[in-house]
């Protein structure tokens, strides 16, 4: 089986996680400057095989996209024109930055690394990941 990877897309930084080759357990693979996210996914599907890139899609708690959509999209829409043979979805990712804090709370860290903005979109990378997987399970 292939991987699946999973995008928490950020203006200037960019988390990304990664099932292991049977897609039962998501980690969190980096965070990546944005503007060099595409050339650090196409290198990365070029050493390992990945079926599928779950992108988070950015909403407002009332449903309405995100100002960072827009990004979102033309990334996408980029990333479909280069690489047509690995499809992109879209999950909502809602809470996820909220629930990333909540796991770092419960796992023991302290203050200061908290505050560790990469680490925090890695998290939310890794919670799309796990919730796309969950919700492919029921």
């Amino acid at each position: 089986m292939a991987r699946i990877l999973s995008i928490d897309f950020g203006k200037k930084r960019t988390g990304v996680a990664v099932t292991d080759p049977l897609q039962i357990v998501p980690g969190g693979l980096g965070t990546v400057a944005t503007h060099e996210l595409f050339d650090f996914l196409r290198d990365y599907v070029s050493r390992e095989e990945v079926e599928l890139i779950v992108v988070g899609e950015s909403r407002q708690a009332n449903g309405e996209p995100s100002e960072n959509m827009g990004r979102v999209r033309q990334f996408v829409a980029r990333w479909r024109k280069a690489m047509p043979g690995i499809p992109v979805v879209y999950y909502d990712e809602r809470f996820t930055s909220v629930l990333a804090h909540r796991a770092m709370i419960d796992g023991g860290l302290g203050k200061m690394a908290r505050r560790n903005k990469e680490l925090v979109d890695e998290i939310s990378a890794t919670i799309i990941l796990r919730d796309y997987l969950n919700s492919r399970h029921r």
